[in-house]
């Protein structure tokens, strides 16, 4: 018997993305339920070969139901999290509501998959797993190799960050003022602070007391919670006006030495990476080459001789795939290869 997984927010760009992903990889459910709000109950969405009618999440009973994946925002995750959780279905959460609290898991299969060993033996658990900032997640699949080589000491990152990231509102902003200025229509803001077509924006989420923002103190925090608690990193991340696709400027100071070859060797070998690396023209990833794909892409590795021991990378990934929904699902694979969940319908 399969198990039953329901998807909060499903007709969201992270919603579909995680029923597109729950059928490439052919994932053992019998039956997938299509959840959002009352004005979305009835519509119709595609689920591989399949169409679901959207149910409304207000009605929904959760009793009986193996996993929620939930990407429909932190209000939503605050105010269901917790009591779809009792029921006993393990709530895998896309928001930033449950990341930073302590008795709940923050998980990058690839980098920290033996946190779930612990958190599914404990008799107390909330049954919530939280998925990280899509920038966060892309860089610590690239660094979790070269951490366990030579241990990382600091990072400094700057990431262009595409529109698809701020939702289905990001993406219509970004085609409308495109398509309004090749016809000289003033460009309209509504989703961004400033225009996002042929421009950029430094600032994603609120700003904090210290200057920086909140998308800026996530990608701190979570890397802490984690890689390594002992990691330095300072963050600039960026609006770019790309659909699909989050790419980061990374340099890196290590503890131990460590060569660009060597890198090089390392991340060719790391689960969910693809190395393109050539010093010629075309040579390197971009959002275009890593939309649709899972893996993140790491190009341009270099030695930073600006300092003992330091590195300099690219780093890319479809954000609506590694950033969200593929790491969603990747944690409900993990939590049944480890043998950690019941099949309830079994």
């Amino acid at each position: 018997m399969g198990y039953r997984v329901a998807v909060v927010g499903a007709t969201g760009n992270v919603g579909r993305e995680m029923l597109n992903i729950l059928a490439e990889r052919n994932f053992p459910a019998s039956e997938v339920i299509a959840l959002a709000s009352a004005k979305s109950q009835g519509q119709e969405i595609s689920y591989g070969d399949k169409r679901l009618k959207v149910r409304n999440l207000e009605h929904f009973d959760f009793t009986g139901v193996d996993f929620a994946l939930m990407s429909a925002g932190s209000g939503i995750s605050k105010a269901y999290g917790e009591k779809i959780g009792r029921t006993g279905c393990i709530v895998v959460d896309n928001s930033s509501f449950w990341r930073y609290h302590s008795d709940v898991p923050l998980i990058v299969p690839e980098v920290n998959a033996e946190v779930l060993d612990g958190y599914m033996a404990r008799n107390d658990r909330k049954n919530i797993i939280a998925n990280p900032n899509c920038s966060t997640a892309q860089l610590l699949v690239a660094l979790k190799p070269l951490h366990d080589f030579a241990k990382i000491k600091r990072v400094v990152v700057s990431t262009y960050q595409s529109v698809s990231g701020a939702g289905k509102e990001g993406v219509d902003e970004l085609w409308a003022q495109t398509k309004g200025i090749f016809v000289n229509d003033k460009p309209e803001t509504r989703k961004f602070t400033k225009q996002i077509a042929f421009n950029v924006i430094p600032h994603i989420d609120v700003f904090m007391e210290d200057g920086a923002t909140k998308e800026e103190w996530k990608m701190v925090a979570e890397t802490k919670k984690i890689l390594d608690p002992k990691v330095k990193l300072i963050a600039t991340c960026v609006r770019v006006p790309v659909f699909v696709g989050h790419s980061e400027a990374v340099t890196l100071e290590f503890e131990n030495p460590i060569t660009a070859d060597e890198a090089r060797d390392i991340l060719r070998e790391a689960p969910g990476v693809s190395v393109i690396d050539k010093r010629e023209d075309s040579g390197y990833a971009t959002p275009v080459e890593a939309q649709g794909d899972n893996d993140t892409y790491v190009s341009r590795i270099r030695e930073d001789s600006t300092v003992e021991n330091g590195l300099a990378l690219w780093v890319v990934s479809d954000n609506l795939r590694k950033g969200a929904a593929l790491n969603t699902v990747q944690i409900l694979e993990t939590l049944i290869e480890r043998n950690l969940v019941d099949n309830k319908a079994a």
